[in-house]
């Protein structure tokens, strides 16, 4: 197994409320807010040959995120896209993972913490395929997950927030002890919901079925790859389903910012074969995400 780099002991900048600071200085104190009790919302974001995909859609989420999370970003959408372009041309990037980060300080410890400083830190760094390539080409395996996600009246479940994903490092590191890629989550009434950090789609008879995003994120990329899809010609259902189902598709993929597009080839006793839709819809979204360079343009 290759040496794990440290994300905090490297080089490079990271923008830290406002201004650039060498990356090992973008440090926060023990007792902040959002370290003990969850106080951030986040976003990731990918850029391609210089452009970061969607942007503005994901600088508009992270402000949206923060307000259902009972805080205000100092900055506006405008100065957030302006920042993650400053990052990404200060670490000298041109294909990059993008994480924007707005949390509560250390003002205030305790529960109620509404005169803690808010802040935004942007970082950027070389992140290839979330998946193995070799797995993601044939389809990955995934795991059946315990935990649930919950009732949007328990939570921001539709929200970015860093709380919710608690349960997805469990259900990861779960599915990977046992030699899984990720894990299908369940929603709180038991109806298929989403993986630990991407949407599912799932293929039937030429028609794309994927779970209604009513109590969990509806991603970007999720909403991209539907648009994609329609263009096509394809027909999307966004509805209920039952794991019971799983075993009469023929196909299954997910999307996400770090997944983008990745075929799956099992889900328990549920077996499935990459085949020409997913393909399509991965060829459709990377032609669509990787800008050509203006030598290539001309």
């Amino acid at each position: 197994m290759a040496e794990l780099v440290p994300y905090h002991d490297r080089d490079g900048f990271i923008w830290f409320d406002g201004k650039l600071v060498p990356w090992r200085e973008a440090n926060v104190h023990f007792l902040t807010h959002a370290l003990h009790y969850a106080s951030a919302v986040f976003e990731g974001e990918r850029a391609y040959n210089g452009e970061i995909f969607k942007l503005t859609e994901h600088s508009e989420r992270l402000v949206a995120g923060a307000k259902s999370m009972d805080f205000e970003v100092p900055y506006t959408v405008a100065e957030i896209d302006a920042a993650c372009r400053e990052v990404l041309t200060a670490n000298n990037l041109s294909d990059a993972y993008i994480r924007p980060l707005a949390w509560r300080g250390s003002e205030q410890m305790g529960v109620s913490a509404q005169m803690t400083k808010i802040h935004l830190g942007i970082a950027a760094w070389n992140w290839g395929s979330y998946f193995p390539m070799e797995q993601r080409l044939k389809g990955i395996r995934l795991a059946r997950a315990t935990y649930r996600r919950p009732d949007p009246a328990t939570a921001p479940s539709k929200t970015k927030a860093a709380g919710l994903y608690m349960i997805c490092t469990l259900e990861k590191h779960r599915a990977e002890r046992a030699g899984y890629a990720d894990a299908l989550m369940l929603d709180y009434r038991g109806y298929v919901a989403e993986c630990t950090g991407a949407n599912i789609f799932f293929i039937k008879d030429g028609v794309i079925h994927t779970p209604a995003p009513d109590c969990f994120l509806d991603g970007i990329t999720r909403r991209t790859v539907i648009s994609l899809a329609k263009k096509r010609g394809i027909e999307v259902v966004e509805r209920t389903i039952m794991p019971e189902e799983l075993t009469s598709f023929s196909e299954c993929f997910l999307t996400g910012t770090a997944a983008e597009v990745t075929p799956v080839s099992e889900i328990g006793e549920a077996h499935y074969t990459p085949g020409k839709i997913c393909e399509t819809l991965l060829n459709d979204y990377m032609a669509l995400v990787q800008p050509k360079s203006k030598a290539a343009a001309e």
